[in-house]
Parts: structure tokens; sequence; C-alpha cells
């Protein structure tokens, strides 16, 4: 039940009496002279003062009978049955605040009874550890006591300042009027309530199992549960350039996660990855997590959120407007039908899970319609966590930037991660395909045509049903791949289980590709993923007379055949048909391109991110000439391209085409080649990711370290260590040895794209560990480094490294430098307790909503500490870090004004970063002179310079980072007489001409 509906149970004819005994009665009066005085209302409880009936105990008591009561009666009590000693108890500690408050009678009633309950909370210790619902039920609770203590306010016979006679008088009304509103207002709640109820129930069962669409396991379902069969991959985010100032570095190189705990850290998330890498898959999981009641560890930051599943190919499939909060559930299909305005009322209470799935499945002429759709959501609801996937190129790097969405790209599978797949997706299909997992991981190992396939969820899941349905046997190629998946999907699967044919069709395989390419060809030349079933139809019917095979059947029954029989084609809802997946479409809209020969279609869209896919393929279908002047073609396109970005990308596509020809000339192999050599070594980290995206043939054209610059050998290992190949290994060996701190970085952090094992001995065995952080985020790793007997004093371990070997790994390595994060809610910290030369120290919790301080090392020499989220015990858990000189708190959460003053005991501290808002709370008694550099993030909020003089008067060094379009006036600071240095990032500074000629100013 929700806390609202107690006003169904506790009237106020029942309420009344009890709250009575908490207020001093007084004797009859009329009170209309308005000759007396407003009094106290110390004076007027029945527990305090001269006129006291009652103890600290019998308040209580009271307490307990009204929770008592309340949850007496028919239907489900309004907070766990555990809670109900302490939910009595922080009700009877909120009414014995009546007699903290400093305010009169008329006061109180002047302010009515909402504020004067959130007075009441205010002046009362917060709840501790009480469930939302426990803590919904006290506001409501809260709110009807100080409605009644109001009404026995005006009727006190002192209570008669004529001002108030009418208020008096309409006293009874009003209550009446309450009662009527909480009545209804519970009958709106339980609505929704009732209503969410069956949302979650649906979304779980709708989003909770994945599908092999097509594919017969002949013992097993082709669907089976999400929770056996979900694999969560890593996402990363831009890497810091080599100028970034520490904290920014050290905040970048944290934003390294699983992928379903991005939301857990951001609160914004836009999402990039490959077709076929498992973002739809992601927004399932998501959807499931939130849905659910038994969440897997790390997902209980979903608890009480709303999932809402916007896949916009389904929103914009008719080019009509993007829906508003109403109509979000009919829009994508739910066929459940909300309360008027729950949508609203979800979002408006920040509670909502919006999932936006495929801004690259809509015409990049309606995604900039679609940013403004979301910026209208985001402006109207707060509080809620969004989610936005997207192809890597789709939109750019700042498409969603100033609206505050952190910008992450899922990794590619690593082989530890395939392996995992493999093994349960095999687990999945039953006991027919355990004997094929074996022979699948070997071939996986040693034949490197079928690795390069197995990159992403989508293309391993294709490898594992072909390798169960050829009975151990797979074809070479990526275009022998779909061939064989085509007819496995097509003839092969209903034929070889003798089933009869249900529509009376019986077509090879031929036939049936040239009427689906129509459809595939159709929407890829429309920019579109779906279309009207009807259209289809009338495609197919136009289609059957010209083909001798199908003409034999009526057009209809074709079709029917098509959609239900070929695997390939699927019904999202009953008037629209789409592709299992876009890259079945994509291979056969390549087919029907080359068939055809548009090559001027082809060359029109070659720079659109959208029709990558279907370009190399259609090098892979044509025949040698045409192949040739396909390629051709891309290098005059990438000639004439004025901009940059699809100069190279043109480059990569022709190079990453040229991969797929099954035959081309030597002369115009030779000139792609030469052509992409202009690309390395690349110029930026994003070109070098780009040029990655080409495939282990780019190794040929990467540079050796000898002759190389520093930053051309840091973007040739970033290049290498983004190729998803075990081949990259023996050139990145090259670099481990005499290469800069940042390329052996990189080194360090491509280990885990890796074989772990191959790669430990290749290159973590031998690299130049001087100065170097090494990232730990699986135990293989950390097993490899005990094993080599390697002891890092620089270590970053991610929440991927279970408890015991981070207890080994530490007690190896005792490091000075260690960037931890953890996972589950209330994470173990104890390894931390025995390390004895510890300097810095930075914590991230990617799920924590409890965790504690005493797992900091008492005996180390800590200097520099950075946590996100707060600790149990507040600031005052580091008041035995008396040595701590650098303190981060931006991943905090909001700074209060005891925490300021906490700080005035760390006199050793020289340097703290900040959130802009947190310098609203400084108060002024608080003043820190020992502090010489200030960092501070100022992307929502302008700091109160003011404040930062006067509380800082020995600053030397201010930092402020924000966003590149606000501007600042920093004039005020003009009154620290020792500032030397004053560092803009992203900002526009003025005023700076009043700073003193001596203040270095770097923007």
């Amino acid at each position: 039940m929700e806390p609202a509906l107690i006003g169904t149970r506790l009237a106020s004819a029942a309420i009344g009496p009890l709250l009575k005994k908490l207020l001093v009665s007084d004797g009859p009066g009329a009170g209309l002279t308005g000759g007396a005085r407003a009094v106290r209302l110390s004076s007027l409880v029945s527990f305090r003062g001269e006129k006291r009936t009652l103890t600290e105990k019998d308040v209580r008591k009271l307490a307990a009978a009204l929770v008592e009561r309340s949850g007496s009666g028919p239907g489900e009590t309004p907070f766990p049955a555990d809670e109900t000693e302490a939910v009595a108890h922080t009700l009877g500690t909120t009414l014995l605040a009546l007699g903290d408050l400093d305010m009169d009678d008329v006061q109180a009633v002047r302010l009515g009874h909402r504020a004067l309950a959130r007075r009441l909370r205010a002046a009362a210790p917060a709840p501790d550890g009480l469930s939302t619902d426990s803590v919904l039920y006290l506001e409501s609770m809260t709110e009807w006591a100080c409605l009644h203590v109001l009404e026995f306010f005006t009727q006190r016979s002192t209570f008669v300042a004529r001002s108030l006679v009418e208020q008096t008088r309409g006293q009874a009304e009003l209550i009446a009027k309450v009662d009527a509103l909480l009545t209804g207002t519970a009958t709106t709640t339980a609505q929704d309530a009732a209503f969410e109820r069956r949302y979650l129930a649906h979304l779980a069962k709708k989003h909770g199992s994945l599908t092999i669409y097509g594919i017969d396991l002949h013992h097993s379902a082709k669907e089976w549960p999400l929770d056996v069969a979900y694999l969560s991959l890593e996402a990363a985010g831009p890497a810091a350039e080599p100028t970034t100032p520490a904290p920014v570095r050290q905040e970048l190189a944290k934003t390294h996660l699983r992928a379903d705990h991005a939301l857990a850290r951001h609160d914004k998330v836009l999402l990039r990855g490959l077709a076929g890498s498992g973002k739809t898959t992601l927004v399932q999981w998501l959807t499931v997590s939130a849905a659910s009641d038994d969440r897997a560890d790390g997902m209980a930051y979903l608890y009480g959120r709303i999932p809402f599943v916007l896949p916009l190919r389904t929103l914009t499939r008719h080019g009509e407007r993007l829906p508003g909060p109403d109509r979000f559930l009919s829009a994508a299909g739910c066929p459940l039908t909300a309360p008027e305005g729950w949508a609203d009322r979800v979002l408006a209470a920040g509670r909502g899970l919006v999932l936006v799935d495929g801004i690259d499945e809509i015409p990049e002429s309606e995604r900039g319609r679609a940013r403004e759709w979301l910026r209208d959501l985001l402006s109207a609801y707060e509080g809620n966590r969004w989610l936005v996937t997207a192809r890597p190129t789709a939109v750019g790097n700042d498409w969603l930037a100033r609206d505050g969405f952190t910008d992450l790209a899922l990794s590619p599978m690593s082989r530890a991660e395939v392996a995992t797949f493999v093994h349960r997706w095999h687990r999945a299909a039953g006991p027919e395909a355990e004997p094929y997992e074996q022979q699948l991981l070997d071939a996986l190992r040693s034949t490197e045509h079928v690795a390069q396939l197995a990159t992403n969820p989508l293309m391993c899941g294709l490898v594992c049903a072909l390798h169960l349905d050829r009975r151990g046997y797979l074809p070479r190629g990526r275009k022998a791949l779909y061939e064989s998946a085509l007819s496995m999907l097509l003839s092969r699967r209903d034929r070889e289980r003798g089933m009869e044919n249900p529509y009376g069709i019986d077509l090879e395989t031929a036939p049936q590709i040239q009427l689906v390419q129509r459809l595939a060809y159709w929407l890829t030349r429309n920019g579109r993923l779906q279309m009207d079933r009807a259209h289809a139809e009338s495609v197919i019917a136009e289609a059957v007379p010209a083909m001798v095979e199908a003409s034999a059947y009526a057009p209809d029954r074709v079709f029917a055949h098509l959609l239900h029989r070929s695997g390939l084609l699927r019904e999202p809802t009953a008037d629209t048909i789409d592709f299992v997946h876009r890259t079945f479409q994509d291979y056969l809209a390549a087919k029907a391109l080359v068939d055809v020969w548009d090559i001027g279609v082809l060359i029109q869209h070659a720079a659109d991110d959208t029709w990558e896919d279907v370009i190399r393929m259609a090098v892979g279908h044509a025949r040698p000439h045409e192949c040739a002047e396909i390629l051709r073609e891309l290098l005059k396109a990438a000639d004439a391209a004025e901009d940059r970005r699809d100069q190279l990308r043109l480059l990569i596509l022709a190079a990453t085409a040229l991969n797929h020809a099954t035959e081309v000339t030597p002369e115009v192999r030779e000139q792609v080649l030469s052509r992409a050599a202009e690309l390395v070594p690349p110029c930026t980290a994003d070109e070098a990711r780009e040029l990655a995206t080409a495939g282990r043939m780019v190794l040929d054209l990467l540079p050796g370290p000898e002759g190389l610059g520093e930053e051309e050998a840091l973007m040739a290992v970033t290049t290498a260590t983004h190729i998803p190949s075990d081949a990259a290994i023996p050139y990145l060996a090259g670099f481990a040895r005499g290469s800069t701190l940042d390329v052996r970085a990189q080194l360090v952090w491509g280990w885990q794209r890796f074989d772990t094992l191959a790669y430990a001995e290749a290159v973590i065995a031998v690299i130049d560990r001087t100065e170097l952080h090494f990232t730990v985020v699986h135990d293989d790793q950390a097993a490899e480094l005990l094993r080599l007997g390697i002891t890092p004093d620089r270590l970053e371990i991610g929440d991927g490294v279970s408890g015991g070997a981070l207890d080994e790994l530490l007690a190896a390595c005792d490091p000075r430098i260690l960037f931890l994060t953890r996972g589950g809610d209330d994470p173990d910290l104890t390894a931390l307790a025995g390390l004895t030369r510890l300097e810095t120290l930075s914590l991230e919790f990617s799920d924590a909503v409890f965790w504690r301080l005493r797992g900091l090392p008492s005996r180390a020499p800590l200097r520099t500490l950075t946590f996100g989220g707060w600790p149990a015990e507040g600031i005052k858990g580091l008041r035995s870090a008396s040595r701590l000189r650098q303190l981060t708190l931006w991943d905090a959460h909001a700074i209060i004004a005891d925490d300021w003053r906490e700080l005035t005991l760390l006199t050793q501290l020289r340097q703290i970063v900040v959130a802009a808002v947190d310098l609203e709370t400084l108060p002024e008694d608080v003043v820190l002179p020992w502090i010489s550099e200030i960092v501070v993030s100022a992307h929502d909020e302008t700091p109160r310079f003011e404040q930062v003089v006067r509380a800082f008067p020995g600053l030397q060094v201010f930092a402020l980072f924000g966003d590149p379009e606000r501007e600042v006036d920093v004039a005020p600071l003009a009154g620290l007489a020792g500032l030397t240095e004053l560092q803009a990032h992203d900002l526009r500074l003025t005023g700076t001409e009043h700073l003193a000629p001596t203040v270095r100013i770097l923007a």
C-alpha cells in the first residue's frame, strides 16, 4: 500500500484524540477581543515545561499507537513490517521536535501544515536506513499530525487575534477538504501503484529473454532467460590528453566501467557501439533489472526506477513527431493503458529510467529534431536517469555534451569475454550443444578468421549457432558466413527437420534472397529500419510475377512465408516489419545494389555512417572490375571531401572494404594501401580509434618504434591497442622498452583487450615499470602479475577484481598510489588496512550506497585522497588523516557547513577539489588560510568568489572547470593578494584586467 493511502484508514476523527494529548489544554473562552498574546510552541506542548503531563516515553507510545492504527485494516501495510519499530521511533522523535521550534502559535498557523511538517522533519534527525516506503509514510503521517496540531491551536481561547477570526471559522472546512483531497490522492496513488505492478511485470516478461531469430537448436528453445545469457561488457570514456591537469586525468582514468553500471555513476549517458555490440541487449538488461525484485549484483541502484523503453526506429517509422510522456507507452507498442497523467507524475518525481535506443537508426536529417526532443524532456523533468545509444560515428562528440551527458563507448569483446559468451551460449542451448563448446573455443584460439568474426555479441551468437547447426564446421570469411547463415535460415532449417511447409511454399534459397533483398534495398535507400506491412506486401507482390520459381504462388502467401519462416524478418507491431538485425539488412541491401549496379547511390552515401557496412559488403559481393570501380570512386570521394573527418572516414572505409574483396587488381590494391598509409600514424586519439576499425590489416601500415616521435608513437600504440586481434601483440611488444610514460601507460591499459597470458608474457613481463600505473580489471591479470613477480607501486584496480585477488595483490605490492573501484552495496575495504606506503588513494564505488572509511590504512603516509560518494562517517572519518595534503570531493554529495568546519582540523591540507555549489555552504566562521590551491568544477554553478577570497586568504592557485559556452567574471579574485596562477578549462573568463599583473592566466 502506498503511504498516501493511510488517509483511508486514519481519518480526522481517529487521529485527533491521540494528537490532542501532545498539547496543553486551556480553559474555555470566546477569545474575540484580540487582547491575548501569541505564545511560544514550547509552552503549548504537554511534554515540556511547568504544565508537563507526558514524558518522552509517553510521546513515543502515542507515536506507536498512531503507527499501529494506520497499519490496521484490509490490504497491504504502508511499509515493511520489520521496520515498524524504527518507523514508530522516528515518528516519536519528529513529534518531540514540536517543543524545539522557534515560533509561536500564530506563526505556526500562518505557516500551514505542510510547511510545519517540513520544519519538524528538519529539526528531527533524518531517518537512517529506512526503506523508501517507510520514509514516504513518515512524511504523510507528519503532515496529518501537523494539520490537527494547527486545528487545535485555532480552538484555544487565547488564539483571539481579530485578523484570524475568519481563518479560525474556516479551519473545520479546511480539514474536511484535506480529508477529501488525501482520499482522492490515495485513489490516484492506488491506481498508479496497481498499474506500475502490471507495467513492470509486462516489461520483465517482454524483455526478459534473448532470441536466436530463425535458428533451430532442436532440443532447446530459441529463447532463453536474459539473466543466463547476459554478458556485461566494458564501457570506456575518452582518453585524457597529456596536457590535461592531474585531477581531471584522474577522473577520466576512472571512466572505464561495466556498461550496466554506467548509470550508477552518471545520470545521463550517451553510449556508442558498433552494430551487434550489445546496445539493445543492454537496454533489455537495464529494463529487466529495474522491473524485477531480484536484481543482479551491482544493479541495486535501479531500485524504484520506472523504465521507459523508447526505440527511435519505432517512434519515427511514419515520420511523425516524437512523443511526449503521455504517449511513451503507445508509441513504443506497449498494450497497457496507463492512468491519465501517470508518466508525467513518474518523471516529475524523478523516478524514471529513460532508455532511448538507436540514434543511428533514424535518418541523419531527423537527429537534430531528436536532440531537441531530448532537451525538452530534460528541461521539464529532473532527477531521472537517461541512456541514449548510437553507433560510434552517428553523432559528434559534443552532440549531448552541453546537456550533461557522459560519452561512453562499448569496448570490443576481449578473448576472455568471448570465451564466457560461448560457455553461456552452449549452457543455455541445452545438452545437445555441450559437446561442441570446446571445439568452438579451440577454433577461436587457433583460427584467426573465426576469431576476427567473433568480436561482438551478435557475431558470437551467429558463430555459435552456425557451429552447432553444422556439427562443428564453420565457413571461411564474413561473406561466406552470411551465405551459410542465410542458407540455414531460408532453406535448410525446415527441410532438415522434415517439417511440412505451413504456407505451401517451396522455394530454394536464391529466389528467397532475391525477394527479401528488395525489402532491404527499399529500407536502406530510404534511411529506415522499419516499413509498413502493407508497403512490404506490395514490394513482394510486384516482384513475384517476374520470378520463375515464385510466380507459381500467390504473392500474399509468399510474403507470409518470408515473414514467418525465413528467420530474417519480424513484426515489431501488427502493421510493420523489419529485419531481425541491421546487419542482415545491410548485407542484403549491398547485394541488391551490386545486382542493379547502383554505384552512384553507394558513393553518394559513402560519408553516411549508416552505409559503412553496406559499402564494405558491396565490395565483397562485387566482381573484380566492379570492386575496382567502387574502391577508385571511394578514393575520389576522399579527395573531394573538405572536412578532415569525412576524408579520414572515406579512406578507412576504402581500406576496410579492400579486406572484403574476393579479387582486386594489384594496381588498385596498391593505390588504396598507399592512400591509407597517409593516415599513419594518426594525429589524434579519435583518429587512432577510428583507424583501428579497419582491423588487423592496419598493422601492416603502422610504423615500428624506431624513428617515431613521442606523440607519433603514442598514436600508433593507441591504434594497435584498439585492434581486436592478438596479431597486434608482437607489434605492441616492440614498444615495451624505452618508450615514454604515456606510451607505456597505453600498453598497460591495452592488456584487457587481448589474451591475458600471451600479452603478459610478450609485453607486461618486459615493460619498463618506471613511474607506470598498472591497470588491473580482472582476476586473471592479478594472477599474472603475481606469477611474474611484478609488484607495481602504482595500481589501478577495477571492480572486476574479486576480494580474494585484491587481498593478494595489495599484500604483495603495498603500493604508493592506488586507484580502487569496488562494487556491491557495502564494499569491503579491509584490504587497505595493512598498507604501509600508501600516499595517494582514489576510491570509486560503482553502486555502493553504504561504505565506511574504517578501512583506511593507519600506518601509511596518506597525502592525497579522492572518493566518490559520501562515507557513513561523513568527513569526520578523516580526522585521523592528519598528514593529508590534497582532498578531492567533487564526486561526493553536497558539502554542508559542518563538513567545512571539519576541514579546519586538517591543517596540513594544501589543495582541495570541490564543486562550485559546495562553496555556497561555506560558513562565515570558517577560514582555511593554509589552503594554497583550489580546483572548482563550475559546470552548473558560478562560484561565489567573495566566499573564496574570505575563506582562503592564502590561495595561490585557482583552477576552474566548466562549460565552453559559459562566461565567468573573475574580478572579485583581485582580493587575493597571494594569487599567482588562474587556470580556466573550457570556460571564458572576464574581469581578468582587475587582477594583479603578476597573476599568470592559463585559459
